[in-house]
């Protein structure tokens, strides 16, 4: 990772500074693929099912299932993450968590953020669903002054808790054009293979079906929304009376497990978490 990537991206994760680590540049290919890729070995996988990874998570369920090399993959998240950080400097933008009640309209909700941008005097504003949760949760993401306005009239729109994200940017929205091209130039000098075990797409909840089809809606994924409620409901889709398969999260915190439970508990029965950084003191002890 470290000849990939230009720099010490271990130290960096363990001693840091913080404020670096938690850059986009950096923290891509530190959460999703060192962590990721890393731990998911110690599973039994022969039986495994699906795979599906959360943003740029995508790129380390895509290695596990043998569509990308790690190397390559950890290279394209690079060009990735210094491209979105460069399109997250050039806009004041961020990101909005929101769990509203059923009355919610989000949509509604960002229509009148945006038309406040341009009374002040903020031309073509972003402000757009960017993460689809689960269900009553949504992150909005666009340029910081309509999140700022959501934040301030959130009663109006039955918006029950808001939380604004420690991230540089409104990732995921038409704001990250600027990385797509980049992207797009280095997953074409990329080998992808059919993947060995299906892996679900953020941009349509649905199974990738060949090469060509990674390599575009990896790049989509970037200025589109990321479907995980959709894709929860893909990837445990079963005739009634079916049993559900083991769930196991890779690496840092329990937010994906969390996300399940509120998607389909019955799923979430079955699920466990696998932390690297868990296995390694255990294995030190």
């Amino acid at each position: 990772a470290e000849k990939v990537l230009g720099y010490d991206l271990l130290s960096l994760c363990l001693k840091g500074p913080r404020d670096e680590l938690d850059r986009t540049r950096h923290c891509q290919p530190a959460v999703r693929l060192m962590f990721g890729v890393g731990s998911v070995s110690v599973q039994v996988v022969e039986s495994c099912v699906a795979a599906a990874g959360y943003s740029v998570g995508e790129f380390a369920a895509l290695v596990f299932a043998g569509a990308l090399g790690f190397a390559e993959a950890l290279y394209a998240v690079k060009v990735r993450a210094e491209a979105m950080q460069k399109a997250s400097e050039a806009v004041p933008s961020g990101m909005l968590s929101v769990i509203g009640r059923r009355e919610a309209n989000y949509k509604f909700a960002c229509l009148e953020a945006r038309k406040h941008c341009e009374s002040l005097g903020i031309e073509n504003p972003i402000c757009e669903i960017s993460n689809y949760l689960f269900p009553d949760s949504r992150v909005i993401a666009g340029h910081l002054q309509a999140l700022e306005f959501l934040q301030e009239n959130a009663r109006k729109y039955y918006f029950m808790h808001t939380k604004m994200l420690p991230v540089s940017g409104a990732f995921h929205t038409r704001l990250m054009e600027p990385a797509v091209e980049p992207l797009a130039e280095v997953l074409k000098s990329i080998e992808i293979q059919k993947p060995l075990v299906c892996v679900y797409s953020n941009v349509d909840g649905k199974k990738y079906m060949h090469s060509k089809h990674i390599q575009k809606l990896l790049v989509k994924q970037v200025v589109s929304p990321v479907m995980w409620e959709q894709t929860m409901h893909s990837v445990y889709e079963r005739k009634q009376g079916t049993e559900f398969p083991y769930t196991y999260e890779v690496g840092p915190g329990k937010q994906l497990g969390a996300v399940l439970k509120k998607c389909n508990l019955k799923a979430w029965k079955q699920y466990n978490h696998v932390d690297a950084l868990e296995d390694e003191e255990a294995a030190e002890t």
